[in-house]
């Protein structure tokens, strides 16, 4: 009689069990978020770009080596450019081609309120893409401040 355990296979069959389990739990989890998120990829990229455009090409102080240091009288003049020439801006910004058209709306917020806000209103439904970028917006002075500027686009 042989009293010797079979630990190889027992030990296998167990191991593929709990990694059984465990992509079960990884796929069932993955469901629970669904409502949740947005399929609003495209727009997402967008948004990505256009703030990328705008904070470091249209904004920015000129510092070379920091590209979320933006100026704030450019901040300012780019607010006043996209509420009076919605369309010009919208159309400078590659928002406006052949085949679609997306909507834009930034907003400056200092982490507690927003302070200002430019662009189309945001709709009620539909699929928004939204990017934010931490800026640190540098006064005449020199001195900076942080801010957050949110891209959205629909």
């Amino acid at each position: 009689m042989d009293e010797n355990g079979q630990i190889t296979l027992d030990y296998l069959v167990g191991i593929t069990i709990f990694l059984l389990a465990l992509v079960f739990v990884f796929q069932y989890t993955t469901g629970l978020f669904t409502p949740f998120e947005s399929s609003s990829d495209e727009v997402t990229m967008i948004a990505d770009r256009v703030a990328t455009t705008v904070v470091e090409d249209r904004i920015s102080s000129g510092d070379s080596q920091t590209y979320n240091i933006v100026s704030n009288s450019l901040l300012n003049d780019f607010f006043i450019q996209l509420n009076n020439n919605y369309s010009s801006t919208q159309d400078s910004l590659g928002l406006n081609g052949t085949f679609f058209l997306y909507d834009l709306n930034i907003s400056l917020e200092n982490g507690t309120k927003v302070i200002s806000c430019a662009g189309k209103n945001l709709p009620e439904a539909g699929n928004i893409g939204q990017t934010k970028r931490v800026v640190l917006i540098e006064d005449i002075d020199g001195e900076t401040h942080h801010a957050i500027l949110s891209f959205r686009v629909w």
